[in-house]
């Protein structure tokens, strides 16, 4: 089970905070730019982190998260918890933005460019308040 927890939330800057099991990280990421932007994760101590998740207030979402190989490629595939409960969402690493890469047969519409499923604007307005 993963939890992350914003920080910063800014049109130029994400700080996150997250727990995956008895390990902790902070994640600084830079405006997203098509599919590409800059990251940096350091792994921190899970005390410091229980404490920088209280400061996050709200802004947390819940997710497990599982790895499924598919055509060489490693796709992570997350299912939320929480407010944001029955949705999933399948995402690759590319080593370029026009690499190719088979699509699996289980994945539905590509959400790679809709801001509403970036895990920040979830953590703000969940997938339950989605018009559908």
């Amino acid at each position: 089970s993963c939890r992350q927890g914003y920080l910063v939330l800014a049109e130029d800057k994400i700080v996150r905070v997250r727990t995956i099991g008895n390990k902790a990280y902070l994640t600084i990421k830079g405006k997203t730019t098509g599919i590409r932007r800059n990251e940096f994760e350091y792994e921190i101590p899970m005390p410091d982190a229980i404490k920088m998740m209280d400061l996050c207030g709200d802004a947390i979402i819940e997710k497990k998260r599982y790895f499924i190989e598919h055509s060489g490629m490693l796709w992570e595939l997350d299912v939320f918890l929480e407010s944001n409960a029955g949705l999933i969402i399948a995402e690759i690493e590319l080593e370029t933005e026009d690499q190719s890469f088979e699509l699996p047969e289980w994945v539905g519409e590509d959400v790679s460019n809709d801001p509403r499923y970036f895990n920040a604007a979830l953590s703000q307005h969940p997938f339950r308040d989605f018009k559908r």
